[in-house]
C-alpha cells in the first residue's frame, strides 16, 4: 500500500520515533513524505522513502493532489495543535482523505490502530478501492 507521511516540525521527533517502532510493517509498503520529514525518519529509521517537496516549496500540497486522485492508501500526519499557521495543511489533508475514504491519522494514538490494523489486513479493502495500491506512486 502507499503510505504518506508528514508531520509538523515540533512532530518529527515523535514521527521518527513511531516510524522506528514499525519499521517491520512499514518496510512492506510504499513510504511517501515531504522532503524534511522524509529525510529525516529515513535516516533514522532505516526505511525508504520517497520524498517530495519540502512543506514551504510545496510538498503538502503535492501530496494532497495524490490524495484527491485516490493514489494513497493512509495517511499519518503528525499535527502540532498549537501550531495556529498550519493548522490549515492539516484541515487541507483531512478533507481530501475524507473526501476519498482514506484511512488519516492526525496523532500517535490513531496512527498506531492504523499501522496495527494494517498488519492485520484490516486495510485490505482498499486493493479494492485502490487497485493500484501495491504499485509505487510514480
Amino acid at each position: 500500500m502507499n503510505i504518506a507521511l508528514m508531520s509538523h516540525n515540533n512532530k518529527k521527533d515523535l514521527m521518527v520515533q513511531f516510524c522506528t517502532a514499525y519499521a517491520g510493517i512499514l518496510s512492506q509498503h510504499n513510504l511517501y513524505a515531504t522532503n524534511v520529514t522524509g529525510r529525516v525518519v529515513g535516516d533514522a529509521s532505516g526505511l525508504k522513502i520517497h520524498c517530495f517537496l519540502s512543506y514551504a516549496h510545496g510538498g503538502s500540497q503535492q501530496i494532497g493532489a495524490r490524495i484527491a486522485y485516490n493514489e494513497f492508501d493512509m495517511v499519518l500526519f503528525f499535527s502540532d495543535p498549537s501550531s495556529e499557521s498550519m493548522a490549515t495543511d492539516i484541515t487541507y489533508i483531512s478533507h481530501l482523505c475524507d473526501q476519498n475514504n482514506i484511512p488519516f491519522a492526525s496523532n500517535i494514538a490513531t496512527a498506531e490502530m492504523l499501522v496495527l490494523g494494517l498488519a492485520r489486513g484490516d486495510l485490505d479493502w482498499r486493493n479494492i478501492v485502490n487497485p493500484s495500491a501495491n504499485r509505487p506512486i510514480a
